[in-house]
């Protein structure tokens, strides 16, 4: 099993030599902007490189949204970003379900998201898959329940899109860890990335504060996080706090085998 970390963005193959990872995550631009990703100074490294790479699309992206002042920069974004992840030789591009506003309907926020992938498909496709990340809180989320991913996957499962599964997103949206894999692939048939975070928070929370897996700060279980892992049989990435990364994939590693 790979397992690796988000690390940043100037010098990950330094970062990944520091871990003793097989997998590494970092954004290509200011994950608060709308920017385009500009070439890597270490592309063609990173590429040449056998560690896996994932990419992290920027925070702002809302593919649902129902505001063409997010939406449609959120579109553009996404393929800008995984056109970027492709130039590195990247394994997909991590991209967040985003939410409608409060009085929006969330079907249409699903059709937005179906509107993305059929406006690509016409274009030959993004050139690496888009991993749709579950989510913590928010009253009109598109993957915080497990219910609305069921209806997500109907709009865009056969345009081959991926699931990243974040442990901390999940508990803090009040999922049972214990059937959260099993339950996910019903829905999508796949996990292709597990973010492996603990939290700081209390089970349902909505919260969404990453801590070390195994360095006492939070308040699940690390076997059951553990268990999550050996149960998706995906590539494993820790978002958790970087002075405790390379203990946290230690850890995993000697858990997992």
């Amino acid at each position: 099993m790979l397992i690796g970390a988000h690390v940043r963005d100037d010098d990950p193959l330094t970062a990944v030599a520091e871990r003793k990872a097989d997998v590494v995550q970092f954004f290509l631009s200011d994950p608060q902007g709308w920017k385009a990703p500009k070439p890597h100074p270490h592309g063609e490294a990173i590429a040449a490189d056998p560690v896996e790479v994932f990419i992290h699309s920027p925070y702002l992206i809302n593919v649902a949204s129902l505001n063409n002042r997010i939406r449609i920069p959120s579109r553009k974004n996404v393929t800008q970003h995984a056109d970027g992840a492709a130039a590195i030789g990247a394994k997909g591009l991590i991209v967040h379900g985003g939410h409608v506003g409060d009085n929006d309907d969330v079907e249409v926020g699903l059709d937005n998201w179906r509107k993305l992938f059929e406006r690509e498909q016409e274009k030959g496709g993004f050139k690496v898959p888009i991993l749709i990340e579950n989510t913590a809180g928010g009253e009109n989320a598109i993957t915080r329940d497990l219910d609305v991913i069921a209806r997500l996957w109907d709009k865009v499962g056969e345009f081959g899109a991926g699931f990243c599964l974040d442990t901390c997103h999940a508990f803090a949206a009040g999922w049972d860890l214990a059937t959260a894999v099993e339950k996910v692939k019903a829905i999508t048939g796949r996990i292709d990335l597990v973010h492996l975070n603990n939290s700081r928070d209390e089970f349902g929370s909505t919260r969404d504060r990453h801590a070390n897996v195994v360095e006492g700060e939070g308040t699940i279980d690390p076997d059951a996080l553990v268990e999550v892992a050996r149960a998706a049989g995906a590539p494993v990435v820790v978002e958790t706090p970087a002075d405790g990364q390379a203990t946290d994939i230690a850890y995993l590693r000697e858990k997992l085998g």
